[in-house]
């Protein structure tokens, strides 16, 4: 007998019954291998996508007026009721002004009596008539021979210089008014001003960010604090057109999102659904509402989105045990037996984790392959 050793390798395939999702690998019961033949899913496939857990209500308040930052509520967490003063910009010289505005306008309603006095002086005893002059005979004389004389010979008008008279009372009452309305209309826009001096909270929140401190100095548009209402939080995904057309509104996720501060997957339901793709990524923004007391915002979430679309409805997506995928980096990998019995290292897209152990693979394996199920540490590719 030669020295060459015959080493016998017993290959066992284990095969999922995916019609029950509840089942276990079939073992061949008098063997123990390492190989498992991919076999199509019958499940809804999934695909995982990620994204930022995001308050239901958000405001950025930024500074309407030039100014130094004379007061700020609180800091980052600080709770407040709606209509509470969360920021105020120095308003000194806006008050300066409005004193001017109500000096002004009290001097123009002084002059609007004035000339609604003069226009009934002028209305009772009009100047027109006055005596040219002198007093006894020689008024007299004027009265009764040179102003009848004036108006037959044409040399005076008095009705014409009354009408004059009369006009420009009426003329100085208008520009008294129109003096008044100036001054109210400059009193009203301060006011504006001073409004914009005080930014209230516009619901009951908490403070997000704080972009300013007291003493900085402000341009309008400048951002100062971020304000949010964190009592209910949704989660924010781009998602591909093509998957969300198997969305709907108010349409609920079975146990479909998984969070970085939280252990469960939980239910999730669709909140929003944007009109409008992203020009440039080709996506469409979803929104999610999220249980109360699951996460926080800001953190980082995956959601795992129905795919309705007509090329996972002609093809089910295949199915591998978890602990036959390897990470190099974070790419997954598999290692399938090729043809001639050896290892080949292939690239994968993974899918839904189901939850008997086995996990959805999106692209990179067919039904039929084989790959081991749980691979040795120092497996390399053409072992």
């Amino acid at each position: 007998m030669s020295n060459i050793r015959i080493v016998r390798a017993a290959v066992v395939a284990f095969v999922i019954s995916l019609g029950n999702p509840g089942s276990a690998l079939a073992e061949d019961k008098n063997s123990f291998g390492e190989i498992f033949v991919v076999q199509a899913s019958d499940r809804q496939p999934t695909v995982s996508i990620g994204g930022t857990v995001v308050p239901y209500k958000q405001v950025t308040l930024a500074a309407q007026i030039p100014g130094r930052v004379k007061y700020i509520a609180g800091i980052e967490g600080d709770a407040f009721k709606e209509g509470t003063l969360l920021v105020a910009i120095d308003d000194s010289e806006l008050l300066a002004k409005r004193a001017a505005a109500y000096a002004q306008l009290s001097s123009a309603e002084a002059e609007l009596r004035n000339a609604g006095v003069q226009y009934s002086r002028e209305l009772w005893s009009p100047k027109s008539k006055a005596a040219p002059g002198g007093m006894g005979i020689p008024n007299l004389f004027d009265q009764m021979f040179t102003a009848p004389a004036e108006d037959f010979m044409g040399e005076r008008d008095r009705g014409a210089e009354r009408s004059a008279d009369l006009y420009a009372s009426t003329t100085r009452i208008e520009q008294a008014r129109s003096a008044i309305m100036r001054a109210r209309s400059e009193i009203q826009a301060i006011e504006a001003k001073l409004r914009d001096a005080k930014s209230l909270a516009p619901f009951d929140g908490v403070i997000m960010n704080k972009m300013v401190e007291v003493g900085d100095t402000v341009q309008p548009g400048v951002p100062m604090l971020r304000f949010a209402d964190i009592t209910w939080l949704q989660v924010e995904l781009n998602i591909p057109a093509r998957l969300v057309t198997g969305l709907q509104e108010m349409m609920v996720l079975k146990k479909a999102a998984t969070f970085d501060d939280y252990a469960e997957p939980v239910d999730v339901r669709v909140a929003q659904i944007y009109p409008m793709a992203d020009a440039q990524r080709h996506t469409i923004k979803v929104k999610f509402d999220i249980p109360q007391g699951i996460s926080q915002p800001g953190m980082y979430a995956k959601i795992n989105i129905p795919d309705t679309s007509h090329a996972a409805e002609t093809g089910s997506l295949p199915v591998i045990p978890a602990t036959a995928i390897r990470y190099r980096g974070s790419l997954p990998v598999v290692y399938v037996q090729n043809e001639e019995g050896k290892a080949e290292l292939r690239l994968i897209r993974e899918g839904r984790r189901m939850g008997n152990g086995m996990v959805t693979v999106l692209s990179g394996l067919a039904p039929g392959d084989k790959v081991w199920v749980n691979p040795r540490p120092g497996m390399i590719s053409g072992s």
